[in-house]
């Protein structure tokens, strides 16, 4: 769910959540959160909502880690705090969790000790379940290329020499051509040009 639309209490939470579930015809929901979020993944579920949790990195909430910043690593504290957020969001019902941006042993701790099935993104290989950003899958964004990331095209290199074939093609008038275009009927053409002649031969 976006932003905020599930941040201010249960209640509001479940309303949106019924909104969305209406209005777009979806199957279910996705929260991101940990143990503060329980109360309401639990409200929801008992709604009749599904709901996917999603415990470590929240890609809507960086900026109080300081950026997309590995969950976990440094602090043993801040790793128990992420295994009760992952057992947390289990309680509250939810059917599935993505667990991003934790180390490899986290990632293998929180699969190994929830029932339900993890997905991961820049957890490790331990996780039931794996995703990937589109973009940086295909190389769309290559800026720079993050350490959890393989590409399996370049394709902004693509896009860029396509584009420019393009562009070139048409500076050149290589395209469009005749092949591209579409033609009118002879007699319409004859009739916009003032030419069709009348049953006595006269314009």
């Amino acid at each position: 769910m976006p932003f905020m639309t599930y941040n201010i209490s249960p209640e509001q939470a479940l309303a949106n959540a019924g909104r969305l579930m209406q209005a777009s015809g979806v199957g279910a929901i996705k929260m991101e959160g940990g143990t503060y979020l329980a109360p309401t993944i639990a409200r929801i579920v008992q709604a009749g909502i599904p709901v996917m949790g999603h415990v470590g990195l929240q890609p809507q909430s960086i900026h109080k880690y300081g950026g997309m910043r590995v969950q976990g690593r440094d602090n043993v504290d801040a790793a128990r705090k992420l295994l009760a957020d992952a057992h947390a969001v289990e309680d509250a019902g939810a059917f599935a969790m993505v667990v991003e941006g934790v180390p490899v042993e986290l990632g293998k701790m929180i699969t190994e000790q929830v029932r339900i099935p993890t997905i991961g993104i820049a957890a490790g290989p331990h996780c039931d379940g794996q995703v990937q950003v589109f973009h940086d899958l295909l190389g769309l964004f290559d800026a720079f290329q993050p350490r959890h990331v393989r590409r399996y095209v370049e394709g902004a290199k693509i896009f860029r020499e396509a584009i420019a074939s393009y562009v070139d093609d048409v500076k050149n008038q290589r395209f469009p051509t005749d092949e591209h275009a579409f033609s009118m009927k002879p007699e319409v053409l004859a009739q916009l040009n003032g030419t069709e002649t009348t049953e006595t031969g006269d314009k």
